[in-house]
């Protein structure tokens, strides 16, 4: 059992050597090389600049010399005081009792909905709007650098695939006790009609996509350069507690799912694969929970059986 544990973390371990390799230049490659791995693969200062004598690192010399850690200490300052913020924000404004207190039932039909709308907009503000005037705003950044780009997606598609197929037994298994069907989908009317359902999935979709823009996007790579492949563990710690108050299997879950998540961000400057799997695995559950919800022509809720 050991070995059997030992082969995938000596995997991902490779995968942090060789982010490290190419986020912190040229002391995390001189490390790559001394490991054997001279061109440290991936790395995009192997085939450029000059080579240390033997092949291995790029010779340092000027900037070269600064620490990473200060020479992108803006970016580090620009993301984790963005990041203060946007969870700041979003734990005081950007939850449905705050629309609920600012917009009192009316008798609407769509009102709960409305309020599932608000909270993904708040999403959208905080992971995704907030962080890009951030990045603008700073000197030397580029949005398209904050892996949003499709390049290599599909070639690791069969990566985020695998990881779907790893997790659906799990949701199989889970989608059979109450406690599941008590708690999704997290709309309750998404059984009322088809409108309901896709119009949910759509904004549940959303909130997917900011959470993957702002977590392993726009931390990772403004972390990264500065301190590498620690820059996912810095990350996971408030992914982590943005799932505190959901069962605890879900909340430690989401350690694992952050780090391996971020460790295929880092390496393929993507952040479409986490999306799809996120948004793949949340379809499914929804779907499931469905089929224990009540006929829609009986009116009542899913939970209300």
């Amino acid at each position: 059992m050991p070995s059997l544990l030992s082969k995938p973390f000596r995997f991902i371990a490779e995968q942090w050597r060789l982010i490290d390799a190419e986020y912190l230049g040229t002391s995390a490659a001189g490390a790559a090389a001394a490991d054997g791995d001279g061109d440290a693969r991936g790395t995009g200062q192997g085939k450029k600049g000059k080579r240390g004598k033997g092949g291995g690192a790029p010779a340092t010399t000027g900037a070269d010399q600064v620490p990473p850690a200060t020479r992108y200490r803006r970016s580090v300052i620009m993301v984790l005081v963005t990041v203060m913020i946007a969870l700041t924000l979003q734990e005081y404004f950007g939850h449905r009792v705050t629309f609920q207190k600012l917009f009192p039932y009316d008798g609407g039909e769509y009102w709960t909905l409305q309020g599932f709308g608000w909270w993904s907009g708040w999403r959208v503000f905080g992971y995704i709007l907030l962080p890009v005037i951030a990045i603008l705003l700073t000197p030397g950044e580029r949005l398209r650098d904050y892996y949003i780009g499709l390049q290599g997606l599909f070639r690791h598609l069969w990566i985020y695939l695998a990881l779907y197929l790893l997790v659906l037994p799990a949701v199989l298994v889970a989608a059979r006790m109450d406690s599941f069907s008590a708690t999704y989908p997290f709309y309750k009317l998404a059984n009322r009609s088809s409108f309901d359902f896709w119009v949910w999935e759509f904004l549940y979709a959303l909130q997917f996509l900011a959470l993957e823009f702002f977590f392993r996007g726009f931390m990772l790579r403004g972390l990264g350069r500065a301190i590498g492949a620690n820059a996912i563990f810095v990350m996971c710690v408030p992914y982590c507690m943005i799932h505190y108050g959901k069962p605890l299997p879900e909340t430690l879950g989401s350690i694992f799912a952050g780090i391996a998540l971020g460790t295929l961000a880092m390496r393929t400057k993507s952040i479409w694969g986490g999306v799809f799997i996120h948004v793949g695995v949340a379809l499914t559950m929804d779907a499931l929970a469905l089929g224990n919800c009540p006929p829609a022509e009986t009116g009542r809720p899913c939970g209300g059986h």
